[in-house]
C-alpha cells in the first residue's frame, strides 16, 4: 500500500514540475485561447482554471496549465517574466510562476503525512487573533467583489 501512494505522490510531483501557474487573467480568457498562446512554447497537456469563490459572479483570474514536459514550463514562466504577455489583447499582463504543490485540489495525500486540527476555545489566547484574521479576510473579499464589480460596468 506504501508503495503505491508514494508512486502516486512522485508522479504527481513530477505533473507540478510540469505545471505554470497564471496570474491577473482577463474574464474574457478561455481555455483555447491559453492554449493558443502558449503553443509557441511547447505543447499544452491540460488547463484548469482556479475558481474564485469570493469575488463577484465567481470569475477565474488564474490557471495552472500543464504543459507536456517540465523545460517547456520553465520556458513559459521566463518568459512572461521578462517581456509583457497579453492575452485576448486585454491591456494586462499576465504573471507566471512555477507551480506549487497546494495549489492544487486534487492533489494526493503526501505519504507518511497526518493533518491535525483543533477548534479554538474562546479562552485561548490565540482565539482573539484568529478572529481578526477572519474578519479581515472577510473585509478584503468585500473590497475585491466591489472592485470588480465596478470594472465590470465599465468594461459593458
Amino acid at each position: 500500500m506504501g508503495s503505491t501512494t508514494e508512486a502516486e505522490y512522485a508522479a504527481f510531483l513530477e505533473k507540478v514540475k510540469r505545471t505554470v501557474y497564471l496570474d491577473n487573467l482577463s474574464p474574457q480568457v478561455t481555455e483555447p485561447v491559453i492554449r493558443t498562446a502558449l503553443d509557441q512554447f511547447g505543447n499544452v497537456k491540460n488547463v484548469q482554471f482556479i475558481p474564485n469563490y469570493t469575488e463577484f459572479r465567481n470569475i477565474p483570474h488564474c490557471a495552472l496549465v500543464e504543459m507536456e514536459n517540465s523545460k517547456q514550463a520553465k520556458d513559459v514562466v521566463t518568459s512572461l517574466h521578462e517581456f509583457p504577455f497579453m492575452m485576448s489583447g486585454m491591456p494586462r499582463p499576465v504573471r507566471a510562476r512555477a507551480a506549487e504543490v497546494e495549489m492544487f485540489d486534487d492533489r494526493p495525500a503526501k505519504p507518511g503525512q497526518r493533518i491535525q486540527f483543533r477548534w479554538l476555545d474562546p479562552n485561548d489566547p490565540d482565539f482573539e487573533v484568529a478572529q481578526r484574521l477572519k474578519r479581515l479576510a472577510r473585509k478584503h473579499a468585500a473590497e475585491a467583489s466591489f472592485v470588480l464589480k465596478v470594472s465590470l460596468v465599465f468594461l459593458q
